[in-house]
């Protein structure tokens, strides 16, 4: 099994840098997403890891052998990895079995050793019946399964996914979820995926990475991400949090630390290492209205009807600009006062 670790690793296209001193250590058999918006870096720092693209400096080491330093650079080819393309990059002309056995022809190996290997990654996927076929005669999930196929095959320490699943039906995306989760378990090879979509990310990896203008956010598994996100960068882009200006009144004592906001005293989860300004990250299933007197005083501001229940769009008073979302069965009027119960936060330093 391969494990991948980087370490200052830098891309720059003249005075821009994509990536931007990175550090990350993905331990051998691990799931790991590269998650961010668009032009986050998430992309060239995979090629960096493929061979595709040469780093301005850092170092980069795959299973425990360096292949990028200052001092040396392996080709692609030579690295031994495993890459599934967006596009599949399948050659047309070719059946499925000539398909996945392209690479093992690539590299010499005998012919009863390559026909074993592409029964074997076929059967893995599903797709042993479809052998002799041609890449049009197959659906999208059909096609992807052939590349996945013919990186399986190379038998690779480390399988670089750039985004699999963006060309495909939300049903199929989910079919194929459910498939990636299977091969990285029954393989054992270390899977790293890139992804703008939070939801594959955190239904795929066991570890997300959550990038932004070149540089690491933050890396955790999906459940801290969401629960304690380190920057407000992530707060706003997993699980769309609301975050509203709080003061942090004392360092965290035990993982939790009083706030104040708009006027009340609140005791929530916290790291905070000193007392100051801070945003409070709260989530639309922690919040619900409340009849209770130290409720925090709200006004309704929009309401919509979302089948069963309807979605309130809720200004605290006092809170400037700030809106958060609380499920409720009936409709209110808008500007209707309510008091909003907070059974969860997590508040961070500003």
């Amino acid at each position: 099994m391969g494990g991948l670790e980087l370490e200052g690793v830098t891309k720059a296209f003249g005075a821009s840098r994509a990536v931007d001193d990175v550090s990350l250590r993905v331990e051998p058999g691990a799931f790991l997403a590269l998650l961010g918006p668009s032009g986050c870096g998430k992309t060239t720092l995979l090629r960096l890891v493929a061979g595709l693209e040469r780093p301005s400096a850092g170092r980069i080491a795959i299973a425990g052998r360096v292949v990028s330093d200052p001092g040396r650079f392996v080709e692609a080819e030579e690295r031994g990895l495993g890459m599934v393309f967006q596009s599949y990059a399948l050659w047309p002309h070719m059946s499925v079995a000539e398909n996945v056995a392209f690479g093992l022809r690539v590299r010499k190996l005998p012919a009863e050793k390559r026909r074993r290997r592409v029964a074997d990654a076929l059967a893995m996927v599903g797709l042993d019946a479809f052998a002799d076929r041609k890449p049009a005669q197959l659906s999208g999930g059909q096609r992807q399964r052939v590349a996945l196929a013919r990186c399986l095959a190379l038998e690779p320490p480390l399988v670089l996914l750039d985004e699999p699943l963006a060309n495909l039906d939300a049903h199929l995306r989910e079919t194929m979820q459910r498939e990636f989760r299977r091969l990285h378990r029954e393989t054992g090879a270390t899977f790293v995926v890139v992804t703008h979509d939070q939801a594959e990310a955190m239904a795929l990896a066991d570890t997300i990475a959550v990038m932004h203008e070149g540089r690491l956010q933050q890396v955790a598994p999906p459940q801290d991400l969401y629960a304690a996100p380190a920057t407000e960068m992530v707060a706003r882009f997993i699980g769309r949090g609301a975050l509203l200006p709080v003061e942090i009144l004392e360092p965290a004592r035990q993982g939790r630390a009083p706030v104040r906001l708009a006027g009340r005293t609140l005791v929530v989860r916290s790291a905070a290492e000193a007392a100051g300004p801070g945003r409070l990250v709260l989530r639309s299933e922690t919040l619900a209205l409340s009849d209770a007197p130290d409720g925090v005083p709200a006004r309704v501001v929009d309401a919509v009807y979302r089948g069963g229940f309807h979605t309130l769009d809720i200004a605290i008073d006092g809170v400037e600009g700030a809106l958060v979302q609380v499920a409720s069965r009936e409709a209110l009027a808008s500007g209707a006062p309510v008091g909003l119960a907070i059974e969860d936060a997590w508040a961070l330093p500003a």
